[in-house]
């Protein structure tokens, strides 16, 4: 039977030969991701109650992300807790080394055909590697860490296929913008949303994080795209391993709920005015906006390479009078990276604040919320209201190249204006 990627792993983790959309099957978990806010303090008293342990420490990663650096007293008890927690369940245990979403992939936890589960809304990201990742509660979780299976249906595939190459300045927050525009945020319907064609086999690892991490943003339960030699050269070089990846793809004639087929050549930057991604639109048709607020963070738009591009665009300029920006890397290690390329040096050249390596103010945690009718152009995956501060405040959403060019002019700005011969972006 010809098969899609999402069904290939599914009857891997359900121990069948095949499995069809719609049934229901109990799977096993190749890996469980909790975080410090949804994690212990929320598992641990359902453990305890059910009077179970873990069903296998060494397939549980746990990375503190949303209480970092615990500037507050209760941010610093969820963090103690957490430690502790690690140390008792003798866990694999990444603290304060940045989004979850970025770390487990770059310590090499991941590989294509897992069926893994996060405690998080954007664990989609992990169908980047060829992984079927998802989002669980916290009541879920624990049932998951008590047994190591779940149960779920089997999805439908909604295949996006994007033919041609992308223009320079437009990346692939670009066009998980302007899928949410143009399908809505309930258009991956809680199926496997897949994104194939010749513009996403060009795009890097972190580029294709980006793609799969907003299925979230889409409605669907995975964001997923098929592992190649671009995959397996990622995993190898951070340690890990990406096994017999070969089959990990979707068949021909294999059954599609539904088949996009868009131009990536036709496509320009975006941005998504408040409050919604899908209230998305090319930066050239946006209507004049200045805004307080420049942010350069989140899982979607602080990895490496976008603060490799927003520095491209940034170096010898200065921010527009009254715009502050601010920078939180993704990663400690992307930071370590930039730093050691010079990069981060052109952030603070141009006035940026640096912040912690964590979600921040994406998730509204943190000492730099937004205050009352502060407008910011952000390059988060999400920009509801109240989410990253006062419910007064209001969020534009932007890649970091386009965050980058408007906090040069105070406005928002086509990135594309700033690029140069030379410029890799």
């Amino acid at each position: 039977m010809a098969s899609t990627l999402a069904q290939k792993i599914i009857a891997r983790a359900a121990g069948r030969d095949s499995v069809r959309p719609g049934e229901v099957v109990t799977a096993r978990v190749d890996l469980a991701m909790i975080h410090d806010s949804g994690g212990p303090r929320r598992v641990e008293p359902i453990l305890k109650e059910l009077g179970v342990g873990l069903f296998d420490a060494s397939k549980v990663v746990l990375i503190s992300d949303h209480f970092v650096p615990g500037d507050t007293d209760e941010g610093a008890r969820i963090l103690e807790l957490t430690r502790q927690w690690a140390k008792e369940r003798k866990v694999a245990f990444h603290d304060g080394e940045g989004i979850c979403h970025v770390v487990l992939p770059e310590r090499g936890h991941l590989k294509p055909g897992m069926l893994v589960v996060g405690g998080d809304s954007h664990s989609p990201t992990g169908g980047a590697f060829g992984a079927y990742m998802f989002g669980i509660g916290a009541t879920e979780m624990a049932g998951v860490l008590a047994t190591g299976e779940i149960w779920l249906k089997v999805p439908g595939t909604i295949l996006i296929e994007w033919q041609g190459r992308l223009s320079p300045g437009v990346l692939a927050k670009d066009i998980m913008l302007a899928l949410c525009g143009r399908l809505g945020m309930d258009g991956g319907q809680y199926q496997a949303v897949e994104y194939t064609g010749e513009a996403i086999a060009a795009l890097s690892m972190q580029e294709r994080m980006t793609l799969s991490n907003m299925a979230a943003e889409l409605g669907g339960q995975a964001g997923l795209i098929a592992p190649d030699e671009t995959t397996a050269a990622y995993l190898e070089g951070v340690g890990g391993s990406a096994g017999d990846w070969r089959g990990f793809v979707t068949d021909p004639g294999a059954e599609l709920a539904a088949h996009h087929v868009l131009d990536a050549s036709a496509l320009e930057p975006q941005v998504a005015a408040p409050h919604s991604p899908a209230n998305a639109m090319p930066v050239t048709q946006a209507p004049e906006t200045r805004f307080e607020v420049a942010y350069i963070g989140a899982c979607t738009g602080a990895k490496y390479e976008d603060l490799k591009g927003a520095a491209a665009i940034l170096r010898g300029r200065k921010l527009a009078p009254g715009v502050a920006l601010k920078v939180a890397p993704a990663s400690m290690r992307d930071q370590q990276r930039a730093a050691e390329e010079g990069i981060m040096a052109v952030f603070e050249e141009a006035g940026a604040q640096i912040l912690p390596n964590a979600c921040g103010i994406c998730a509204g945690y943190g000492m730099d919320r937004l205050g009352e009718d502060v407008t910011c152009i952000s390059s988060t995956a999400r920009n509801f209201q109240g989410r990253m501060g006062a419910a007064s405040s209001k969020v534009w959403l932007a890649s970091p190249l386009t965050v980058a060019a408007s906090a040069i002019t105070g406005r928002i700005a086509d990135p594309r204006e700033f690029l140069s011969e030379g410029v890799v972006a």
